[in-house]
């Protein structure tokens, strides 16, 4: 059950020196590093404090036996893993001076739960892995514990000894003291020990880096005794034992058994900890750990603290850290921007295994004991993260907080608050809206500039030499910042995560604001002088503080304004990760000055908008920015374009990557990000020679993977995921491309979100037509177009609409959504919309409905199925799921009640129908097809048209025959079609346009391009008036208990899916 450690050096833990055994560790496979002679494995089981001193990165009754996992363990002293230690404990005391003579590296992997025969095989089939690391120099020691992505997979396990379930245990404990005739329990901490707080362990952290957390365990030359009497060594039966192993192997024949002297006694109950206040940052408190006789005198803080080393919080936020997904990983994975402990030296981190965690406007660079990344000519960055100099940046992001203002005792929560920023890098400049603040905090929130201030040290002007935010952690980073009032010593904490770049090429921001502040009267203004801050770097962490003051002025009272100043202290910690192999990515100097000007804030009461804006450069200190018009932002030059300062004032413009001009006026090249992402791949290649015929990713306008991809070589082509990853049965011949769709959602524009209700729809016939993230009318006057009337009718922002249709009764507009699968409608007579179906869909897109019996139809290309619902999205009922590959549109015909779709399988493509009810199916048409992608019916001329992007033809046919007309043949690539009057009215992938063709000449009469050039979706027909009608369900719901579904002459009554305990009755 244990192996044992000989270390070069004495280990100083919990203020103990050993005098027994100073050099020797017991590694347990129970989760537990032993720093005394542990226990034999029955008699601690399901103890906490433990009678032996113990570090428990997660102790529990594991099973190592038949190969169910293995434990590592070793001691290092090279100067990476050194390193690396220091790193990680700097970000969690950063006043630390803490230099390692060496770490001990533990690594229990993918262990199993211990379960007894005939228990929960689901338990029994889970592992766990995870790490904790010593380091100690001669006058300290700490414990780092590592957890993977994903997390852990069991919180608890079943005891060999009452076969009940068991939490498991994060913690220390200090050896139990002999006193002969009665045992003291040793001081502890326990850091997790409820499912709750195990589950978010990989989540939180209490350094800033996510599932890495950071203990003080020894800072004291005190030397004690670890036992009043001897401890007697044994050695026993090494069959008994499960593997322990080491790194590099070796063997060990035996095992250490303990006796204890016989001495009867208990382990009292645990105690309660003590919660103690303090601030960031500062030195660690002096206890470690609590006393089970210790009793909580102290009074409680009147706020929660904030969470250090010291004193991690006992409850982590779920919400802290996205949920991961997946499998456990090996330990070398678990932070897949940085550096882990490995379990081996040798095992070389190298550009030709790790050129993906490089920007692809980056070059990987290989040193003795890892690789670097860094931006090419034209970017900045820190290599990971890359963007072009000089071009405009945008952040995005969410606030939430609970923040006292003044003495009112009732907090103010707010949560999912947009924040966006736009930054104009070459003058320094950030801009940034918070939206919906309420009037009751709005005012009182003006002198938190910094809020948005940390935005414009991201993207300061650099002074020669000097490097900002963004250059050195590439916008991947968390910041803690404490603001003190000093009048009145009101807190506020203020906590930032920013995560890098989105797919949208977007920086992404989580701010979190709790605390108290003064109140400002309503109607205030706020002026902040121009201030200078000095921030100091070391190994991944960056530090600042500053004393500065804001002026108020109150509304006019009596003909005065009340004016009064307001000094406040900030103090922050940002923690991020930096190559440790090569030291050019340093800044120049360990101090660098920032220095904010021309300061601006606003609350506007109208919109509820809070909005900062400021000018920042960094550069040495004491002498804030240089005449150079480069750093004073007078240089003139194109938003677009950097400025290189020369000799003097001399200065120079150059238009940014991507954009072609003199420096004054730039332009964009025609472009994208992907298309960039194309040339880097070309030049750089991938790991290794690029083979002929090397397949090369296409891109779309935004820099998107093209939902279809081709190889140039062998003609194939297939859809792809957001990723670029091939999606299983979508492999198309040479010459064809399957009509794939895109998930992504087009980029948010930058301020706060629009709002998404729809807007009136004028009297009149209207096209309907999907955009991604909108849906745009076009009036109809007779059969044509009124194209200088199109307007957006609804926002839907990171949305992907795909199918559309139109209740002509009820006025509303109903919609599929891929990105986020869903079903919604909105009212055209104003208001937001509803996501009426949200779950068990994967690709939703074509959508009908019977405006007489008040159901809606759709297809699932991903499910492979069919589906009926009520109109608010009740009573779901699958009609069809075999006999789909790929089904697209749907239409239906709710006098007659039929049904028809189309199905562009590769293999055999078809379009089919069946009455309402799903009865009658039958292939309608299967010969000279190739990818049926839009369906319409027109109910006064009984057509059945659709257009395919295969035979690039737009074919009609009256359902009750069996001729086809072809009405137009050489369109592009066709999507989706409606049809009115005499009109058939198309959208083009290839034209982004929608095309009206005249049916009875035939040819094409008009076409509408919107204003915004993306791929169209569908299109529908709202009608002025429903055409005049009924089936046997428009009155009375045809006498159905549930859902009535039309057929030619009749009705049937059907009952949902999912009925269980419902009183439904079925009948024809």
């Amino acid at each position: 059950m244990s192996g044992y450690l000989v270390l070069s050096s004495t280990l100083a833990i919990f203020q103990i020196k050993f005098l027994h055994h100073p050099k020797l560790l017991s590694v347990l496979t129970n989760g537990i590093i032993a720093v005394s002679e542990p226990s034999v494995e029955d008699d601690y089981l399901g103890q906490f404090p433990l009678n032996f001193g113990g570090i428990a990165p997660f102790y529990a009754d594991l099973d190592t036996t038949g190969g169910q996992g293995r434990v590592y363990y070793r001691e290092d002293s090279s100067p990476d893993i050194l390193q690396l230690a220091v790193n990680y404990i700097k970000r969690c005391f950063p006043e630390s001076t803490f230099e390692p003579s060496s770490v001990v590296i533990v690594t229990w992997d993918s262990v199993a739960p211990y379960a007894g025969p005939g228990e929960d095989a689901t338990l029994q089939a889970k592992r766990n892995t995870f790490q904790a690391v010593l380091a100690s120099s001669d006058s300290s020691s700490y414990a780092i514990f590592l957890y993977p992505e994903d997390g852990l997979q069991f919180y608890s396990t079943h005891s060999k000894n009452d076969n009940e379930l068991v939490p498991a245990t994060v913690g220390f404990s200090q050896p139990a003291t002999n006193y002969y005739l009665w045992i003291k329990p040793g001081l502890y901490k326990t850091i997790a020990n409820e499912e709750e707080t195990l589950n978010n362990l990989h989540r939180s952290s209490n350094l800033g880096k996510q599932g890495v957390w950071a203990f003080e365990i020894g800072g004291s030359d005190i030397i004690l005794p670890t036992s009043e009497s001897p401890v007697s060594v044994d050695y026993g039966d090494y069959d008994q034992f499960q593997e322990v192993t080491t790194e590099p192997p070796i063997s060990h024949k035996d095992s250490i058994e303990i006796s204890q002297p016989e001495v009867s006694y208990e382990i009292p109950s645990r105690g309660d900890n003590i919660q103690t206040s303090y601030s960031i940052p500062q030195p660690a408190a002096e206890d470690d750990f609590q006393s089970p006789y210790q009793t909580a005198t102290e009074q409680p803080p009147p706020e929660p603290p904030l969470p250090t080393g010291k004193n991690p919080p006992l409850q982590f936020p779920a919400q802290q850290f996205p949920q991961q997904h997946g499998q456990i990983i090996d330990v070398e994975e678990v932070d897949e921007t940085g550096i882990v402990f490995r379990y081996s030296t040798d095992v070389q981190q190298t550009c030709a295994n790790n050129r993906h965690q490089c920007s692809v406007h980056a070059v990987c660079k290989d040193y003795p004991n890892g690789f670097c990344c860094s931006c090419i000519t034209g970017y900045k960055g820190n290599g990971r993260q890359c963007v072009a100099e000089g071009s405009p940046q945008r952040v995005n992001g969410k606030v939430k907080g609970r923040i006292f203002v003044g003495n009112n005792p009732i907090p103010i929560v707010f949560e999912n608050t947009d924040l966006h920023s736009y930054v104009v890098m070459n003058h320094g400049r950030a801009y940034t809206a918070i939206s919906t603040i309420p009037e009751t905090l709005g005012f009182s929130l003006l002198p938190l500039a910094p809020i948005g201030g940390v935005i414009g040290w991201m993207f300061a002007v650099e002074q020669q030499g000097y490097k900002n935010g963004f250059s050195i952690t590439g916008g991947e980073f968390t910041r803690q910042a404490e603001v003190t009032f000093l009048n009145t010593n009101e807190k506020l904490t203020i906590k930032q995560k920013f995560s890098g770049i989105d797919e949208h090429g977007h920086l992404t921001i989580d701010t979190q604001l709790e605390g108290k502040v003064p109140e400002i009267p309503f109607g205030s203004s706020v002026h902040i002088e121009p201030y200078t801050e000095l921030y100091h770097s070391s190994s991944s962490v960056i530090t600042s503080s500053s004393t500065r003051e804001y002026t108020v002025t109150e509304p006019e009272r009596g003909g005065t304004s009340p004016t009064y100043t307001v000094p406040y202290q900030w103090r922050q910690t940002i923690s991020f990760d930096e190559c440790i192999y090569d030291d050019s990515h340093h800044p120049v100097s360990a101090t660098q000055q920032l220095s904010v000007d021309s300061i601006f804030v606003l609350y506007n009461t109208d919109e509820q908008i809070l909005r900062y804006a400021m000018s920042n450069s960094i550069g040495p200190i004491g002498e804030g920015r240089s005449h150079n018009p480069c750093y004073t932002g007078t240089h003139g030059c194109d938003t677009n374009a950097v400025c290189r300062p020369g000799a003097n004032n001399q200065f120079t413009c150059e238009c940014s990557v991507g954009f072609r001009g003199d420096g004054r006026t730039c332009y964009e090249l025609e472009k994208t990000k992907c298309q960039r992402e194309q040339e880097q791949f070309m030049a750089f290649g991938p790991r290794g020679p690029r083979p002929v015929g090397q397949f090369i990713p296409q891109c779309d306008v935004y820099g998107n993977y093209l939902p279809t991809q081709c190889h140039s070589s062998s003609g194939y082509c297939w859809c792809v995921d957001r990723d670029g990853n091939e999606i299983d049965g979508t492999r198309s011949g040479p010459g064809i491309q399957p009509p794939c769709i895109g998930t992504v959602a087009p980029p948010v524009v930058v301020g706060p979100s629009v709002k998404p209700d729809t807007i009136h729809l004028p009297p009149g016939t209207h096209l309907l037509i999907a955009q991604s993230g909108r849906i745009d009318h076009v009036p109809l006057e007779g059969n044509d177009m009124r194209k200088q009337d199109a307007k957006a009718l609804l926002y839907v922002p990171d949305k992907v609409v795909i199918g559309v249709a139109y209740d002509c009764l009820e006025k509303m507009v109903y919609w599929t959504d891929i990105s986020s699968p869903s079903i919604s409608r909105a009212s055209l007579g104003g208001g937001e919309p509803v996501a009426i179906i949200k779950t068990d869909l994967e690709s939703p897109e074509g959508i009908a409905l019977d405006y007489l019996g008040r159901t809606i139809f759709w297809t699932d290309s991903q499910l492979d199925r069919i589906e009926v619902a009520r109109v608010d999205g009740t009573q779901r009922r699958i009609l069809f799921d075999t006999d789909l590959v790929n089904p697209r549109a749907i239409v239906a015909d709710p006098m007659r009640g039929n049904l028809y779709w189309t199905d562009w399988n590769r293999e055999a493509p078809k379009i089919e129908t069946s009455y309402m009810d799903g009865t009658n199916r039958r292939i309608l048409v299967k010969d000279d097809l190739g990818l049926p992608n839009g369906l319409t019916f027109d109910t006064y001329s009984s057509l059945l048209c659709w257009v395919d992007a295969g035979t690039k033809r737009l074919e009609c046919m009256d359902p009750n025959q069996l001729g086809r007309r072809k009405i137009l043949e050489g369109i592009q690539y066709p999507f989706s079609i409606t049809s009115y009057g005499k009109n058939l009215f198309y959208t083009d992938w290839k034209r982004d346009a929608v095309v009206a063709v005249d049916r009875t000449v035939p040819e094409e009469n008009d076409n509408f391009q919107p204003p915004k050039r993306t791929r169209i979706y569908g299109i529908t027909t709202a009608l002025a008036q429903c055409p005049q009608g009924h089936n046997y369900c428009s009155v009375n719901n045809g006498g159905c208990t549930h859902l009535c579904l039309a057929t030619p002459g009749g009705r049937s009554c059907r009952c949902p899916d999912n009925t269980v305990g419902v009183d439904c009755t079925e009948r024809n």
